[in-house]
């Protein structure tokens, strides 16, 4: 399998087609918005999705964690999708999720759906952390060196007489806007102004995930 890369302030991380980075030399994965429990909260509200979401966001979760074998995890903000979501976990979830932190420092950034993190999830919470030049934070604010997520990025691209319409990762090589995880998350596209707050030019590259790659656009080409 073919890899592919995401620099950020000079520290190159390998981009999953899941919507991970692995930075190699930390033994360091980065996820996003992950929105556990987005089913049972829809449902609460009396819109019935599929109660399913939890059990395929974790099964994507240790399937890039056994590709990777990190020592190190951030999740990196909306990791649960209300203040109440961790209680709505199922005992199986539950099991699931502390299975995938055993041997792991694992750190919770507090993001806008998640901002009063327990501490009986197992691993730390923070609001934001450093390593080196980079700074994990949840919600962007453009500052080089930064990794945030919050976003949800995805970017309509043409192939083949067509176009598809997939998440992405956002970088121009200074700074960097994770995909969303999660797998009843949605995304914005990579044209709306939010982007362009962050990096001032569609010269940015939308890193577009593939059923088992990721590949580059210029963001100007896509729509």
């Amino acid at each position: 399998m073919r890899v592919s890369r995401v620099t950020v302030a000079d520290v190159g991380f390998v981009a999953d087609f899941s919507g991970a980075l692995f930075w190699e030399q930390q033994s360091l994965l980065v996820v996003s918005d992950l929105h556990l429990e987005k089913g049972s909260s829809f449902a609460s509200c009396g819109v019935l999705l599929p109660p399913y979401d939890t059990v395929a966001t974790l099964s994507r979760l240790a399937a890039v964690i056994a590709r990777h074998d990190p020592r190190q995890v951030i999740a990196l903000g909306d990791s649960f999708h209300d203040r109440n979501a961790h209680e709505r976990l199922s005992e199986p979830d539950r099991e699931a999720l502390a299975a995938l932190q055993v041997r792991r420092n694992w750190i919770w950034i507090s993001g806008n759906h998640d901002p009063a993190l327990p501490s009986d999830l197992g691993g730390v919470v923070a609001t934001e952390v450093a390593i080196g030049p980079i700074v994990f934070r949840h919600e962007p604010t453009g500052a080089s060196g930064e990794i945030a997520g919050h976003l949800h990025p995805k970017a309509r691209v043409p192939t083949r007489g067509r176009s598809i319409e997939r998440r992405c990762f956002a970088s121009d090589g200074e700074r960097a806007v994770m995909p969303a995880f999660g797998a009843y998350t949605g995304g914005l596209s990579i044209r709306d102004a939010a982007f362009a707050r962050i990096f001032g030019s569609p010269g940015f590259m939308a890193h577009v995930l593939g059923d088992n790659r990721v590949h580059a656009f210029v963001a100007s080409r896509c729509y």
